[in-house]
């Protein structure tokens, strides 16, 4: 069985943020619901954006995808053929699946959507809520995908519950503004992830769709709109940028490029939350500096960021004193139990990690250990466990390494760039 040899290397260099994932989906959906023509710049076609893609295509959008410098661009022209009962295949996205679901009722009448890993069991509870209410048949096994729908969304007042996931209420945002009538959104709990409430609300804006936040508690949002065309540039991606700020602090010096300082990505708190672990962090115009530092420890609120604990995890492990990561329920329902592997792994290099219901308490030490570790095929456990290495005091052999292409394609190439020593490695020979 083939893995990656790492080698404890410090980084150091600068480096080009990949383009935000969240963001792309976004702009590449309200292309593809427009009859006029898109441009969307710097697009990595990771696994997860070409779930959404081919989704789009199946629901009638034609979208051409073209190189341009390191990152890709599309060309979109929205509702041109759609295809019936169409199959759509989400293979690990839950973004993909939770935004395209209302989509395929409004232009489709349904669909099927299937799935891979973690996906097949990702909790869709709050769409059949509605889908008794409204009539909307549906089948699937035992509660997992393959799901087939049949029925059409209506306007109207949808309650759903805001501690769940906010891709439910983004997925009815692109949906209820094709239909005739007026509909509201109310939101039955405390709504967690609001920065991608956020996010979504702008990029519906941008392609000419709008939608009113009352508070957070309600989203009023007029029926019979239109998606215009019009070209967008995809920004930095604020969740991938966080394994770089961390590789800087534990390594020597890391200029993060291309992130916009203004923008409304819900894990631009990273920066705030390295700041308050003493991390030695700085804006220069669109750039984040990042360099070597002593970071203590502090407790940490992943709800509004749940991306960002595997690599806060791999911080807080080297980091002094003791560092909480709470609210984290959600992060058992990822492309992995986030809170069970990052724990399992990082115990294996020597981390002092307690797992709780939906926390992590960890006491930091200097160093850690070497050895082989998994990615459980999660893009951001491989990722996580990549940086943590620069604390090691032996090289990392990781199996299941190749789960980056999920997010993040280009990652290996990019840690190579800033330093990183990374290999191909047959597990059973000596370190």
């Amino acid at each position: 069985m083939n893995a990656l040899k790492i080698e404890n290397k410090k980084l150091n260099g600068e480096i080009l943020v990949p383009p935000s994932k969240s963001d792309a989906h976004r702009a590449i959906i309200c292309a593809s619901l427009s009859k006029e023509k898109s441009e969307i710049y710097n697009v990595d076609i990771s696994k997860d954006i070409l779930s959404t893609i081919e989704g789009m295509r199946k629901l009638g959008a034609e979208i051409n995808i073209l190189e341009d410098n390191k990152y890709n661009k599309l060309e979109i022209t929205g509702f041109k053929n759609s295809y019936e009962n169409s199959e759509i295949t989400c293979r690990e996205s839950g973004s993909t699946l939770r935004f395209l679901i209302p989509l395929a009722i409004v232009i489709n009448n349904g669909g099927t959507f299937t799935g891979e890993g973690k996906l097949i069991e990702r909790p869709l509870g709050v769409y059949y809520e509605i889908f008794h209410k409204i009539g909307i048949k549906y089948e699937n096994r035992d509660g997992m995908l393959p799901l087939n729908l049949k029925g059409n969304l209506i306007a109207g007042e949808y309650s759903l519950r805001g501690d769940v996931s906010s891709q439910f209420i983004t997925g009815l945002m692109f949906a209820l503004p094709l239909i005739e009538g007026d509909s509201v959104i109310k939101v039955t709990t405390e709504l967690q992830s609001k920065g991608y409430v956020d996010l979504t609300i702008k990029v519906l804006k941008e392609f000419g769709v709008e939608v009113i936040n009352r508070e957070y508690r309600e989203f009023i949002i007029k029926g019979n709109q239109k998606y215009l065309g019009r070209k967008y540039f995809v920004e930095g991606d604020y969740s991938q940028s966080a394994f770089w700020i961390a590789g800087g602090i534990l390594g020597k010096k890391i200029r993060i490029k291309s992130l916009n300082k203004d923008s409304v990505q819900g894990d631009k708190i990273i920066k705030e939350i390295v700041e308050e672990m003493k991390g030695n962090i700085k804006n220069i115009e669109e750039d984040l500096i990042v360099e070597e530092s002593e970071t203590r420890g502090t407790t940490i609120d992943v709800s509004e960021c749940p991306d960002l604990a595997p690599i806060l995890t791999v911080l807080g492990a080297v980091s002094k004193g003791t560092t909480r990561i709470i609210n984290g329920e959600r992060l058992r329902m990822k492309e992995s139990d986030r809170l069970t592997s990052i724990t399992t792994e990082l115990k294996k290099l020597g981390a002092n990690i307690e797992e709780g219901y939906d926390n992590l308490t960890i006491e930091g030490v200097k160093s850690l250990n070497g050895g082989v570790v998994d990615s459980w095929n999660d893009h951001r456990i491989a990722m996580a466990l990549a940086i943590a290495s620069a604390k090691c005091k032996e090289p990392i052999i990781l199996t299941g390494w190749k789960s980056v292409e999920k997010s993040y394609p280009k990652f290996w190439e990019d840690y190579g760039e800033l330093g990183g020593t990374a290999y191909e490695w047959k597990l059973g020979e000596e370190l």
